[in-house]
């Protein structure tokens, strides 16, 4: 039988901590969180590798490095509220809560946002609403946001999601270069302005619903 327990210590010792996660919370969050219960059962073994594992319909979660890495530059509060787009069978959801007031979880699958809703039950987690729609439109009714959380790679990031940001609000976020690598890139809204920096590059499977904004053509 596998030892979990010992795995989530090994993926938190020997793939977060040594990719420049330092914070303790988030730390203690993949340490805790059991990751095998978010997969399919068939890759309940294989669920503390540095890999992104697949959902169904063609949907992955992301890899806990990569994972690990956005959400500590997010740097949450104990009083935020976080969006988090393409919950999938919500892991990231249920990190966030560890560290959040409130998170709404995002899905525009119904499947997984119905496991979602089942698995966060089953852990106790009672600080996150799951709610489904289309990804690049965000979930303004329950907004403004600290923090948002895109939980895939995606061609650009919409301006509905950024409007969706409070002052001071942070977005993290995988996006796709022309060459089809990924870079991970931070978000900042200041005095009502949204600017992005570049953080490390990631190779993270595309979340659906976000397509590039056409430019004008002369």
């Amino acid at each position: 039988m596998a030892d979990y327990a010992q795995a989530r210590r090994n993926m938190v010792d020997s793939q977060i901590r040594t990719n420049k996660v330092v914070d303790p919370a988030v730390l203690a969050a993949f340490a805790e969180l059991p990751r095998e219960r978010f997969v399919e059962p068939q890759f309940s073994a294989v669920s503390y590798l540095d890999e992104d594992l697949p959902l169904g319909d063609d949907r992955y979660m992301m890899e806990p490095m990569v994972l690990a890495r956005l959400i500590q530059t997010l740097a949450i509060g104990a009083d935020d509220v976080v969006l988090d787009v393409g919950c999938g069978t919500g892991y990231a959801t249920a990190l966030l809560a560890r560290l959040a007031r409130k998170v709404i979880a995002l899905d525009c699958d119904a499947r997984l946002a119905r496991r979602t809703k089942a698995l966060l039950a089953e852990l106790a987690v009672d600080n996150a609403v799951v709610v489904d729609g289309p990804l690049a439109a965000g979930y303004a009714a329950l907004g403004p946001y600290n923090a948002i959380l895109v939980d895939g790679a995606i061609a650009e990031v919409p301006k509905s999601l950024t409007d969706q940001l409070a002052e001071g609000g942070r977005l993290a976020a995988v996006v796709e270069r022309v060459d089809a690598s990924g870079c991970a890139m931070l978000f900042l809204k200041s005095g009502g302005m949204v600017s992005g920096r570049p953080l490390f590059d990631a190779a993270t499977p595309h979340l659906p619903g976000f397509q590039k904004e056409a430019g004008f053509v002369f």
